[in-house]
């Protein structure tokens, strides 16, 4: 990799970076701007998937089964197992989250998930075992055969054809019924109804989706930054996500990952300048809510269309 060649491994690890939050915020997106289900709470499911492969990693260093009744759990890090187990327990979660908050809409949907991410805040908190407020670092990354996670050159490749996978699962599934289905509850939801459709069914399988992708995130996150904390699932976090989407567009395929781009890059920059970058940040952020209402996407690319709503 070129970063690597120069000597600036910093760049290559910012890179990596910017494509797991656009990951997280692309799911995000999918939830907000294509579902129009305003979640609060996005940033419980990243923290999901890290702290299983986290919690998963430390048994296996310490040799201490996670489980010993009614069945025998060992700790691991192979990823052939810890990633489906990350990935499904936040799926698992966002189906509770959504089977509760869907019942209801408007602030009482916002409501709800923010409770459901600060019920898991403080639960994640509350493991003293695992560093508790403290954080736990990843005791060993993941190894995925020959593909040494430890180096950062094919973690970043590993990362960014995950990433475009991803995308392009995403750009496929609004483009068939079941995203035409979403967006016309997010539109009417009456009328689908009238239709013979049940949005509800929809919409909690694109919740599920979206954490399930959110918990990817979240295990890619882990093994960046080799430390797992609570901060990763709070409400802190969550409003990061919502404002990277509101950057990059909402409801644009390519909005959550240019909005991505710019928040990280954006606060790498302004914090080499001063510690109280967010009084920079938050009113530029307000301009371009109010001046780009589709965000950085209809600014740049003003006549592409492709996925906005």
């Amino acid at each position: 990799m070129a970063f690597g060649a120069i000597g600036q491994p910093f760049y290559l690890r910012v890179l990596t970076r910017i494509l797991i939050f656009a990951l997280a915020a692309s799911s995000l997106n999918l939830v907000l701007g294509f579902g129009g289900m305003v979640s609060l709470g996005h940033a419980a499911f990243v923290g999901v998937g890290s702290y299983v492969i986290g919690i998963l990693a430390w048994h296996q260093v310490n040799d201490v089964p996670l489980l010993t009744w009614p069945v025998v759990i060992e700790g691991s890090v192979d990823p052939l197992i810890v990633w489906p187990l990350a990935i499904g327990a936040a799926g698992v979660l966002a189906a509770m989250v959504g089977a509760v908050s869907l019942r209801t809409s408007g602030l009482y949907f916002i409501m709800i998930t923010l409770a459901f991410a600060q019920m898991v805040y403080f639960f994640a908190v509350s493991l003293e075992q695992y560093g508790g407020d403290d954080g736990m670092r990843l005791r060993a990354p993941s190894r995925l055969g020959w593909l040494d996670l430890r180096d950062r050159t094919s973690f970043y490749y590993l990362v960014l054809a995950l990433f475009a996978v991803a995308l392009l699962f995403l750009w496929r599934l609004m483009s068939s019924r079941f995203g035409q289905v979403i967006s016309g509850a997010r539109q009417n939801a009456a009328r689908i109804r009238a239709l013979g459709i049940d949005p509800f069914f929809y919409q909690l399988a694109c919740f599920v989706l979206s954490g399930a992708i959110a918990g990817l995130a979240g295990v890619l996150m882990a093994n960046l930054d080799m430390f797992i904390s609570p901060s990763d699932l709070s409400i802190t976090r969550s409003n990061e996500l919502v404002a990277m989407v509101l950057l990059g567009g909402v409801g644009s395929l390519w909005g959550a990952p240019l909005g991505a781009a710019f928040y990280i890059i954006g606060q790498l920059a302004l914090g080499t300048l001063t510690t109280h970058w967010q009084l920079v940040f938050g009113p530029a952020l307000i301009c371009v809510v109010l001046f780009a209402p589709r965000g950085l996407t209809s600014v740049l690319f003003p006549h592409f269309r492709s996925g906005e709503k």
